[in-house]
């Protein structure tokens, strides 16, 4: 457990306040329920924002468990992998072939975070992680479509297309990024989505188009409204400015009384620009939507190296730029690193107890 916080205290030194941290590795949800909660609080003691990685399994098996973490140990953001590719799962969901097959599973996890909140009257924000293989990348469109109905549930779905790391099914293959960006435009409902895109790091390794996900009966089905879109200098040149003012602004980790006092100092230093440059940008996203009833939903594509690629230029310039890493012997090391050059298999036989990722 001391080395486990130890990573995290490392985590924290280089994130700063309110990062993001993924408690993962395996099953967390495996250990000791005490254990768990002991890093979740400590975690966000320190100033991190802890996110539980999970195939969902152990929740389903012990009712109550999920509300648990909430209450006592302030879980308040979770990441449920489903997909054809996984193991583990012992009911009829094993034998799933095609990803509409799991949307029964998806439907009940959506389910299972609606009632974990108001069973505790607590906030817990919701993502989806899919591997991407040539074999499921037909079923992609859908599964984007399913969690833009369920937006009220899930807050972001992140692809993450396989990488050959030595640790996978050797049969299994990968995708292009654009192959899997034309499949996710496709269940978005907008063939330019792209043009509302982001990235973390380098842009080859995180895209990311953030909006908000529209579900009208005279539509024909769900779609993904960006935010904002890059060929509209107007939009972009709100964002910039926002980001210059307050980039760093986060209300994760605040009680009501902070977060007012938070956004009171926001209005008194920033007002006229909220007034003038941010709500007409609001007002134009509304109209863009054609309805002021939509939940924000975030659409992510993660894409790791393999050991050949990390040889390349290209690989060694994302490496520098890598905004994924997690700490090794106190050193932040890329989770590129950690996956394809054997650095994993080097902490494991030095008998380290668990891997805590940015």
């Amino acid at each position: 457990m001391e080395e486990i916080k130890q990573q995290l205290r490392e985590i924290r030194a280089w994130l700063g306040p309110v990062g993001n941290v993924q408690i993962t590795d395996g099953e967390v949800s495996l250990r000791n329920e005490g254990e768990v909660i002991t890093l979740i609080g400590y975690a966000r003691e320190i100033g991190l924002v802890p996110m539980l990685m999970t195939h969902g399994e152990t929740f389903r098996r012990k009712p109550g468990l999920l509300e648990r973490l909430m209450v006592e140990g302030g879980l308040s953001e979770i990441s449920v992998h489903i997909d054809t590719t996984q193991r583990g799962r012992r009911d009829h969901y094993a034998t799933a072939r095609t990803e509409p097959e799991l949307d029964p599973l998806r439907a009940e996890f959506a389910e299972m975070i609606r009632e974990a909140r108001r069973k505790t009257g607590r906030p817990l924000t919701a993502a989806s992680t899919v591997t991407v293989t040539r074999g499921n990348l037909e079923g992609v469109s859908g599964i984007v479509r399913f969690f833009l109905t369920h937006a009220d549930a899930f807050k972001m779905v992140s692809f993450q297309p396989l990488a050959e790391v030595g640790r996978t099914n050797p049969e299994l293959r990968g995708v292009d990024p654009d192959e899997l960006w034309e499949r996710i435009a496709e269940g978005a409902g907008d063939p330019d989505i792209r043009r509302g895109e982001g990235w973390l790091g380098h842009p080859a390794c995180t895209r990311f188009v953030q909006g908000v996900a529209v579900n009208r009966a005279k539509d024909r089905g769900p779609r993904l409204v960006p935010i904002f879109r890059r060929d509209q200098p107007d939009e972009m040149g709100a964002l910039n400015e926002y980001f210059d003012r307050a980039g760093g602004l986060s209300f994760r980790l605040d009680t009501t009384s902070q977060a007012l006092r938070r956004l009171a100092g926001f209005a008194m230093r920033h007002g006229m620009f909220a007034l003038t440059r941010l709500l007409p940008q609001l007002i134009k996203l509304c109209w863009r939507a054609g309805t002021l009833r939509a939940n924000y939903f975030s659409i992510v594509s993660h894409h790791f190296m393999s050991a050949a690629e990390i040889a390349t230029p290209l690989g060694q310039e994302r490496l520098n730029a890598c905004a994924f890493q997690v700490p090794i012997n106190g050193e932040m090391k890329s989770m590129c690193a950690v996956n394809a050059l054997g650095l994993r298999e080097e902490f494991y036989r030095a008998g380290k107890p668990a891997l805590v990722e940015v």
